[in-house]
């Protein structure tokens, strides 16, 4: 049972989990301030991610591109070791449908993560210029979490290992 910030894991299953960043994220330092905050590198970020995650006993493993090809043979070639993904699809939202199907036949849980609250209109604190935005990942994510920069990030990973620890998610063990 690790502990970060207070919070207890109600499992000790030492869970793998794998943080696919898509295009335009490699450039998060130099992106718009008002949405990514003041956040200097991908590479901060994956870090800061890591140490969740090694607060919490679990694994995470990182791939960043700015190629779906790419990243669509990361998902193939991890999804043996993977227990869940977390998925900034960034510049492929709105499309990315070749991404939102290999995530989906791994059969593994998966949540959507943006720095922003794409749902928001851009003159509002959290939304993107050009937006709102529709998610075509949305609909099969296991679950998101957006509008709160980097720490979207944190949300998702707590969400998602608490969930993979409660052994009726997703109706896995539960009675019908």
């Amino acid at each position: 049972m690790a502990d970060t910030m207070g919070w207890h894991r109600n499992g000790s299953v030492r869970h793998t989990i794998v943080l696919i960043d898509g295009p335009n994220m490699p450039n998060l330092g130099n992106r718009n301030k008002r949405v990514y905050g003041p956040i200097s590198s991908i590479d901060a970020l994956h870090d800061y991610v890591r140490k969740i995650g090694t607060g919490l006993g679990v694994d995470v493993e990182t791939f960043t591109s700015n190629y779906e090809g790419a990243i669509l043979d990361f998902v193939h070639e991890s999804a043996d070791r993977a227990s869940g993904y977390l998925l900034n699809p960034a510049g492929l939202t709105t499309t990315g449908e070749p991404t939102r199907h290999a995530l989906e036949e791994t059969k593994k849980p998966f949540v959507e993560i943006h720095f922003s609250n794409i749902s928001a209109p851009p003159w509002s604190g959290r939304g993107l210029p050009g937006g709102p935005w529709q998610s075509n990942f949305t609909r099969t994510a296991t679950g998101m979490s957006m509008g709160l920069r980097e720490h979207s990030y944190l949300g998702a990973i707590l969400g998602l290992v608490s969930a993979l620890d409660d052994e009726n998610f997703l109706g896995q063990n539960s009675e019908s």
